[in-house]
């Protein structure tokens, strides 16, 4: 991707490293809420569970708008090669299917932030720590869907989603953990394309 080997080692990740940074900092916030006791348990336990479902919209904002962005340009087509582009080249790369933390580190200040600004530091902490876990669910999904072969029907079912998204549907199919969104939006992927 870059000519310069100091560059290029920052694009690559291995696909464990997300859940070695993020399991202590999901744990982190969750731990420091209790301790606080600014909100019960059954409020923090909804404010996860909310922010793992929140993270299923924001994947899907992402990828269809963030990462599938594109402009004729040649600084566009740059771009948009170094955000997805590759994944769209090389989607069997192992070291290319998670999140890079030179990604992942801003985008977690940013929404930290906001959930924090927006719910209040007693609810916004533990929403950010149901975030980040549904954002290592679609980090995992999206591994497992592309180095290994499902058994279960739901595996299977998440695995054709995504597979016709890379193969025949680039403008469908932008849900990796769940087709919640693309059903929602009727951006379910077709073979047809």
């Amino acid at each position: 991707m870059f000519e310069s080997d100091f560059l290029e080692r920052f694009s690559r990740i291995h696909p464990a490293t997300p859940f070695v940074v993020w399991v202590p900092v999901a744990g982190f916030f969750l731990v420091r809420s209790a301790l606080r006791h600014d909100a019960g348990p059954l409020t923090m336990t909804a404010m996860f569970l909310l922010g793992m479902f929140a993270w299923t919209l924001a994947e899907y904002v992402l990828h269809k708008f963030v990462f599938h962005w594109t402009s004729e340009t040649p600084a566009g087509k740059r771009i948009h090669f170094l955000l997805h582009g590759v994944h769209h080249e090389y989607p069997s790369d192992k070291d290319r299917l998670v999140m890079p933390l030179l990604t992942s580190v801003p985008l977690s200040v940013f929404f930290y932030a906001l959930f924090t600004f927006v719910l209040g530091r007693a609810t916004g902490e533990p929403f950010f720590a149901g975030f980040v876990v549904g954002y290592l669910f679609y980090d995992g999904t999206h591994y497992y869907v592309h180095h290994f072969v499902p058994t279960t029907r739901w595996g299977k079912f998440l695995r054709r989603h995504h597979m016709t998204h890379h193969h025949a549907d680039h403008d469908g199919g932008f849900g990796v953990s769940t087709p919640l969104w693309d059903l929602a939006f009727r951006t379910m992927p077709s073979k047809k394309k």
